[in-house]
């Protein structure tokens, strides 16, 4: 009797929470929902509350309102401000992902000294906000004469890649058996090929997910290419959606059209990422 009893109240206390979760999904979701659907939405239809909510509407409708998808490449050189946006991206994420596995070799391996004081000081970095660094990164960018280049976007990855991405390479590193660094030096393996040819192939899923949220991060980084970019053909796409909210104004539907286009690559990559970013989390924990 007390096993069912206590079975019930697992089943209820389920139940409630997997509902919570759809409620938050559905959260999450609808705005997405709202974009699209405005995206292919009549501007007299983008700002009432009941939309074209028929499907079968909505396909009649897109041969006339798919067109904004076009009017976006029209407005403003859209394509070439995801080609830059992708060029910063994959740019910066090669190196976050190089530099920041390198450094988090360093603190899980090699003999330094005062390592657990530098591991405090890149754990405290993390909650410094970046917005305080950012008149010191003006004033040496400046200095160094790489304003209107993407030096300012890039550089910085190639040189520890991220307090974040440290820490997880670290714990990564960490949770392999020293035996396997002792068995590949033994039989005259450098460290440097330890760390190409092993390690980092045992920790693929870390280097997947930092990949993934380095991709992102850059994809979506608004304030730096603002400041440091001043040549209309050398703006990122997130830069660039800013100016054409300027310019398309009150064409909420083309906005959105133009905001679903940007919004593709992250969305892929967090779909083709999903497994690996949960098991990161799970072995970081």
């Amino acid at each position: 009797m007390n096993r069912r009893i206590t079975m019930g109240r697992i089943t209820l206390g389920r139940t409630i929470l997997y509902a919570v979760l759809l409620a938050l999904c559905l959260l999450q979701v609808g705005p997405f929902i709202w974009a699209i659907q405005t995206s292919l939405s009549p501007l007299e239809d983008a700002f009432t509350v009941e939309q074209s909510g028929h499907a079968e509407q909505l396909v009649s409708d897109a041969g006339l309102t798919g067109q904004y998808y076009a009017d976006v490449f029209k407005t403003l050189p859209f394509g070439r401000y995801l080609l830059n946006s992708l060029i910063i991206s994959l740019s910066g994420t090669i190196g976050a992902v190089l530099t920041s596995a390198m450094a988090g070799y360093a603190l899980a391996r090699l003999p330094i000294r005062f390592k657990g004081v530098w591991f405090g000081l890149l754990i405290a970095s993390m909650m410094m906000p970046t917005q305080i660094l950012l008149l010191s990164h003006f004033l040496m960018f400046e200095s160094l004469g790489w304003f209107g280049t993407y030096k300012p976007l890039i550089v910085p990855a190639w040189l520890g890649g991220g307090a974040f991405n440290v820490f997880l390479f670290r714990q990564a590193f960490r949770s392999i058996s020293r035996e396997v660094e002792e068995a590949a030096l033994t039989d005259g393996a450098t460290r440097w090929q330890f760390f190409t040819r092993i390690l980092l192939p045992m920790s693929r899923p870390t280097v997947v997910v930092v990949a993934i949220l380095s991709f992102v991060f850059h994809w979506q980084s608004f304030l730096y290419p603002l400041i440091y970019l001043s040549d209309f053909e050398t703006f990122p796409v997130s830069v660039g959606l800013r100016m054409y909210q300027t310019l398309a104004g009150t064409w909420v539907n083309e906005l959105m059209a133009a905001s679903v286009i940007a919004m593709i690559p992250v969305v892929l990559v967090f779909a083709i990422g999903q497994r690996w970013i949960v098991g990161v989390e799970r072995r970081s924990a």
